[in-house]
């Protein structure tokens, strides 16, 4: 018998034609079962009965049973096997899973809860307990789910294909297997090709947890079983999140922040336990993690991924997350999660040929491949592709309770010619290097996220002049809430990297950044980029001895945290780490034994605090008016000046930077407005570890017009340092 043949090999197109209960030509109902360890199978009803035995028709375990009913019923199967007997529900006599609403939404690329769909989910369906496995895989002949519940046989839980959609689709009651399948089981799809060859088997694409590395399994995840208690902080989050509030940002690598006594990763519970009281410790308003998502090789450090929907296992399950988040929530801080859609890596339990076919790729390399990664792009103007992602980042949105979505390497997105040649790339339908498909694609990404999750927000790592990244879609912009600040962040490194006797020739590259400073809404970023790759660390860009080093340091540091936008500093730096980042072990945690060190975290700490209580220093973070130049051409001494304003009413704020080691005394300044000056900032307090030049806690205006202004100080300027000073009038 052909059918009996082809289930037995795994070949069926329809098993759900064949298996189960089927009326035959005669109009009798016939069950056929397939068991290939069985030696014996009956029928059962519901108090456990044998109703009918089934014959066996062949030795690879096909039974049937021809009743001598024509309307459907009910029944189990008792399987006697060398485990002895149990029963269990036939998988194959369960209704289908996919709802009609359900194909319509996935065929239209607007299905908003795909995530809660496809994948595996514990669920209830025809009043049974068990696991449902849903699939996109639209050019497989063949596709079942194998795990340490069936033994890895690939002919024993064949999914349905849905030809309207390209789902494949099982539900397997909990009993319906050699071992339980409950939470925690293993699992991956056996998935041949349109012509009926084997593919490396393939975990989940919406898997929501995976197995430790170097396994690749996905695993079933219990739903719903964790008690949220942070709807204080999502119903306030919009206030915390918004343009016009302070927002500093601690980026951090979970694998390297802190790790054991041996070397080991910390679970998502202990670094909560011990990164959260030392976030808060330092004044950062929010936590921003490199990619959590699952990813096989730790030297990516996430940035490629094979699991967007999974947490990854190297710091415990979806729940440990979970706790993370909440225990965040619970202490007032935000959490970020890096994003990574641009890319995919080619490993072979991954998207790559998903179904034998490029499906989630290009086929045509020069648009489907990334030559600086060695790795795959996705296919965003395919709708079930673009659906995909979006659900991604909406998962962790909704599941997990994020707060924000850093979307990692967009210019890579944007450009077809990204990092390449020509002849290497292909123009888009206007002849242009946009690609107008991941435009979109961003631009629908946007509108769902500020549409269904209010207070949350989005971060662009874009690093081209692309014009309005984090303006709305309705005028044509990105969408995004945020930008990294890449020309800041470059220009200042590159300033701060010169021997100070050099300055003078350059002090245009910190001055420039506030021609375009409010073209966008700018974060500005001293992130994990610029401390590897031979890079160094912050500190080991600045020029000097260890006196000129730190100096520089606390003198950049408190420049960018005067200078309009949100901030952003990876982890080390804010004790002055001096060794390049490595991600295979903790941070020089020892270095803060050494009053440097020690002084460096000192200043950031207080740096954190000023900006929190200083309105003048966020409110107009992103306005032309919230800033104004006293003197940008002072190239000669390398002296900057410049006033942060608050809305009306608040006190501005100047800021006096030498970035010389010459001390000036009787400097003088104007200032905006009369009365007594607080020196609220000083990068070169002896606390810090500086020479403790300063002004005594303030000074008093003078009617002496200076500089365009009415009023004018004459100040003590420090050696390499950074003064504030509210204007209280």
């Amino acid at each position: 018998m052909p059918d009996i043949r082809a289930i037995s090999n795994a070949n069926h197109s329809n098993p759900f034609g064949v298996l189960g209960m089927h009326a035959n030509a005669e109009g009798y109902l016939q069950i056929n079962v397939f068991q290939p360890q069985a030696s014996a199978v009956a029928l059962v009803d519901g108090q456990g009965k044998v109703i009918a035995k089934l014959e066996q028709l062949n030795d690879s375990g096909f039974f049937s049973k021809v009743t001598r009913r024509k309307k459907s019923f009910s029944y189990q199967l008792k399987i006697t096997d060398g485990q002895g007997e149990r029963i269990i529900t036939d998988p194959y006599g369960c209704s289908p899973l996919l709802t009609d609403l359900d194909v319509y939404l996935f065929n239209e690329g607007k299905h908003k809860t795909l995530h809660h769909t496809l994948g595996a989910h514990c669920v209830e369906h025809d009043n049974r307990k068990g696991v449902s496995f849903i699939v996109w895989a639209p050019n497989a002949s063949h596709v079942s789910v194998v795990g340490d519940f069936n033994h890895w046989d690939g002919r024993l839980h064949v999914l349905r294909k849905r030809l309207e959609c390209g789902l494949w689709e099982i539900f397997i009651p909990e009993n319906a297997s050699y071992s339980p399948l409950t939470a925690g089981s293993n699992y991956k799809f056996e998935i041949k090709d349109s012509s009926g060859h084997l593919l490396p088997l393939k975990a989940d694409p919406f898997g929501v947890q995976a197995q430790f590395r170097p396994e690749t399994s996905s695993v079933v995840s219990g739903e719903c079983n964790f008690d949220w208690q942070d709807q204080q902080w999502l119903s306030s989050r919009e206030l915390r999140n918004s343009r016009n509030s302070a927002i500093s940002i601690y980026e951090l690598h979970l694998g390297s922040w802190q790790r054991d006594t041996n070397n080991n990763f910390l679970n998502y519970r202990d670094i909560a336990d011990r990164l959260i009281p030392y976030t808060l410790d330092m004044g950062f308003t929010h936590i921003q993690l490199m990619p959590v998502s699952e990813y096989p090789f730790d030297g990516s450090w996430g940035y490629q991924p094979v699991g967007l929907f999974a947490p990854t296992a190297r710091f415990g399950s979806s729940d440990d997350f979970k706790y993370f988040v909440q225990a965040c929530h619970k202490a007032d801080l935000g959490l970020l999660i890096d994003w990574v859609p641009g890319h995919f890596p080619v490993d072979q339990h991954g998207l790559a040929k998903f179904d034998g076919t490029c499906l989630y790729e290009h086929e045509d390399l020069r648009k489907g491949f990334h030559p600086d990664w060695n790795t795959l792009i996705y296919n965003f103007g395919r709708t079930e592709v673009a659906n995909f992602l979006r659900a991604s980042a909406m998962h962790w949105l909704d599941t997990y309770h994020v707060d924000g979505i850093r979307v990692d390497a967009v210019a890579s997105m944007l450009y077809l010619d990204y990092s390449r040649n020509d002849g290497e790339w292909l123009p888009n339908e206007h002849g242009g290097n946009e690609n107008l498909e991941a435009v979109a694609f961003l631009q629908e990404f946007n509108e769902e996220l500020y549409r269904d999750y209010p207070g949350a927000f989005s971060v662009a790592e874009e690093s081209t002049s692309w014009p309005g990244v984090s303006k709305p879609t309705i005028d044509g912009g990105l969408g995004f809430g945020y930008k990294w600040n890449m020309g800041w962040m470059n220009d200042s490194l590159k300033y701060f990297s010169r021997d100070p006797i050099h300055r003078q020739h350059h002090h245009n590259e910190l001055s420039f950044g506030l021609v375009y400073a409010f073209d966008e809404n700018f974060v500005l970023p001293l992130s994990h980029d610029e401390v590897v790759h031979g890079k160094g660390s912050i500190l080991g860009r600045m020029p000097g001895d260890d006196w000129q080093r730190f100096a520089n340091l606390r003198a950049y540091y408190s420049f960018m945290w005067t200078h309009p936008g949100k901030k952003l500093l990876f982890m080390g730096g804010e004790f002055g780490q001096q060794g390049e980042w490595n991600h295979e072990q903790a941070l020089d945690w020892h270095l803060l034994e050494n009053r440097y060190h020690k002084g460096v975290q000192q200043l950031v700490k207080d740096l954190n605090a000023l900006y929190k209580t200083t309105q003048a220093l966020y409110q107009k973070d992103c306005q032309a008016e919230g800033f104004e130049w006293v003197d940008h051409q002072n190239a000669e001494q390398s002296i900057y000046s410049y006033v942060r304003y608050g809305e009306a009413g608040t006190n501005p704020l100047l800021v006096v930077c030498n970035f010389t080691p010459n001390v000036h005394h009787k400097f003088r300044v104007g200032t905006p407005k009369a009365g007594f000056c607080a020196e609220v900032l000083n990068s070169d307090a002896a606390v810090y570890g500086g020479s403790n030049v300063g002004n005594l806690g303030g000074v008093d205006s003078e009617a002496t017009p200076w500089q365009g202004f009415d009023q004018s100080i004459a100040i003590s300027v420090p050696p390499l340092a950074t003064l504030a000073f509210e204007l209280k009038g």
